[in-house]
């Protein structure tokens, strides 16, 4: 485990298991150890009858800056593929047995925004940013963003989003159906705790049938996963994604 990701169960808010991002001095940018720690806490979650909701939150001003680059320069210049790390987590969070809220503040670029078309209920500070500079990197979208993505916003907000990588403030991330509720940044936490421990609370086989009816089969969405991560994994030893890197570092 590692300390970059805080896993608990806040005494507070019975029967809720946060994993909260804690890498601020790297806007909680995520590397694969961090990955893998969150795809264990997930995987967990279901077989732990004591944890009945996952939230997700990162730390004041940034919920997560998307992926380290350094591993991914590393991946572009070593002929890396996109990492089982990413893939297990991934997995885990669509396979997550029980409702996963989360709550932004500040920078959500990325997986840090792609993470929460995953989630069943996003509140979001009013200074918050959702960008996914995927094809300015010369790589292409992941999670299932390009599937779920059309169906919540639409295709030409989700193509403004994940192919031109336009910038969406938490109110128009709200109008595109990527955010539930807006707030402001200090009531963040507590909101987004409180509603998960809310749902904790519920009938839990009542909610779980009504989770399954609302999101559907998965099995479409590991497959747009899947399909997604050779793309990626492609993409990441093309000589343009390298140089797309080399001139991000250059900053």
């Amino acid at each position: 485990m590692t300390d970059h990701i805080i896993v608990e169960q806040p005494s507070a808010h019975p029967g809720v298991q946060l994993i909260r991002f804690n890498r601020p001095e790297k806007k909680n940018a995520i590397t694969r150890a961090m990955y893998r720690t969150m795809a264990d806490a997930l995987n967990a979650a279901n077989a732990d009858a004591n944890i009945r909701a996952t939230a997700f939150l990162g730390t004041e001003g940034c919920f997560s800056a998307g992926n380290d680059l350094n591993d991914f320069l590393s991946a572009a210049i070593g002929g890396g593929g996109l990492g089982q790390e990413i893939l297990d987590f991934l997995y885990a969070l669509v396979n997550a047995e029980k409702p996963v809220v989360s709550g932004v503040d500040g920078l959500a670029i990325g997986i840090g925004t792609t993470i929460h078309l995953h989630c069943d209920l996003t509140i979001a500070s009013n200074r918050s940013q959702f960008r996914t500079p995927f094809v300015d990197l010369a790589l292409v979208p992941e999670a299932a963003s390009s599937l779920i993505g059309p169906r919540i916003m639409g295709h030409q907000r989700a193509f403004a989003m994940l192919a031109a990588g336009e910038a969406f403030s938490a109110e128009e991330a709200r109008e595109a159906g990527l955010v539930w509720k807006v707030a402001d940044p200090g009531d963040v936490d507590a909101l987004t705790l409180d509603i998960a421990a809310r749902l904790a609370a519920k009938p839990p086989e009542a909610l779980r049938i009504a989770r399954e009816l609302v999101r559907g089969p998965r099995e479409e969405i590991i497959a747009r996963i899947d399909e997604e991560a050779r793309h990626f994994s492609a993409r990441l030893k093309s000589a343009e994604a390298r140089a797309a890197f080399e001139a991000f570092m250059r900053r």
